[in-house]
């Protein structure tokens, strides 16, 4: 684990660094408040600190305030090296955001203790942070096909739609049904159902661009929020996808299954601006329009509007 040490005193510098490393520890060094701090603010910043109370520039206590002022997702554990032992000092450096203290001339083994305790903190944190990042893919992500949910992706589509109309951009949206999916269910079971869904999901989303939005609707229905497409870029972008899932057969319960995809467009364009929900009404009826002229094919909607 990388740890900062920040003092002024060139000899208590080496003397840290080097019982540091003894330890496993990746040190660096500052030998003022400024230093320190610069290191501090970088994106990979070290999440134990060492600091001495008095520094030019900031003291130990002023960068505990100025640390915690900051908005990052990971937590800087702070130890103060102090050779102030009155009760009200320490009180101080406590009160300034400092997470615990040591007096000069540090003892070895308290040190360690120490430090031992920051560790499990950082451990603890980075613990209940993978914790929060599974709630937010539980919440947001669809737990068959791991693409957006419906909340999600109406969520990003609003945005988007807002986002377009403030820089008078293009939106394109896109609305696919697998074909004849009941069918699928029946003749190869549920579990090949989901299978195929999961699989057409993987072909889609990766044909789409980084910063596209691919969720799933609803059953087997999906919706592509495409930022930028005007009229023919979302028609070859959606005829893309298309093909992507009728090229190669799906293998469903050991047999080798053709299905292929409906696809309906729209697109807002600047001088028509619309909103999320008359989009998805635009780019639904082109998808039963294209499921009524047989299947398997692309349907573009010009413009929606929200005044037409």
């Amino acid at each position: 684990m990388k740890i900062l040490v920040a003092d002024d005193s060139l000899l208590m510098r080496r003397l840290l660094e080097s019982t540091l490393q003894g330890w496993g520890y990746e040190v660096v060094t500052a030998s003022s408040g400024d230093e320190a701090w610069a290191c501090l603010q970088q994106e990979d910043a070290p999440q134990l600190a060492i600091l001495d109370w008095m520094m030019p520039v900031h003291t130990g206590p002023e960068l505990c305030k100025l640390m915690r002022t900051l908005a990052r997702p990971v937590y800087t554990y702070i130890i103060l090296l102090t050779s102030r032992a009155l009760r009200e000092d320490i009180v101080e450096g406590l009160g300034a955001g400092a997470d615990d203290y040591v007096i000069k001339p540090f003892d070895k083994h308290e040190l360690e203790v120490r430090l031992r305790a920051g560790r499990r903190i950082i451990d603890l944190q980075a613990e209940l942070m993978r914790a929060q990042e599974a709630l937010r893919i539980q919440a947001t992500r669809d737990g068959l096909t791991r693409t957006w949910n419906r909340a999600a992706i109406l969520e990003i589509l609003d945005r988007e739609v807002i986002r377009a109309s403030r820089e008078r951009r293009p939106l394109g949206v896109v609305m696919l049904d697998l074909d004849h999916f009941k069918r699928i269910n029946d003749e190869y079971g549920h579990l090949s159902g989901d299978a195929a869904l999961s699989e057409a999901a993987r072909r889609v989303g990766g044909c789409i661009r980084a910063y596209d939005a691919f969720g799933r609707y609803g059953g087997e229905e999906f919706l592509v929020v495409v930022p930028g497409a005007e009229d023919s870029g979302l028609i070859s972008h959606a005829e893309r996808l298309r093909v992507a899932i009728e090229s190669t057969p799906f293998s469903l319960n050991g047999q080798n299954v053709s299905i292929t995809a409906s696809f309906g467009a729209c697109t807002m364009v600047p001088a028509h601006p619309s909103d999320a929900e008359l989009l998805i009404r635009s780019a639904d009826n082109a998808l039963y329009e294209a499921k009524h002229r047989g299947r398997n094919s692309v349907v573009f909607h010009p413009v929606v509007s929200a005044s037409s």
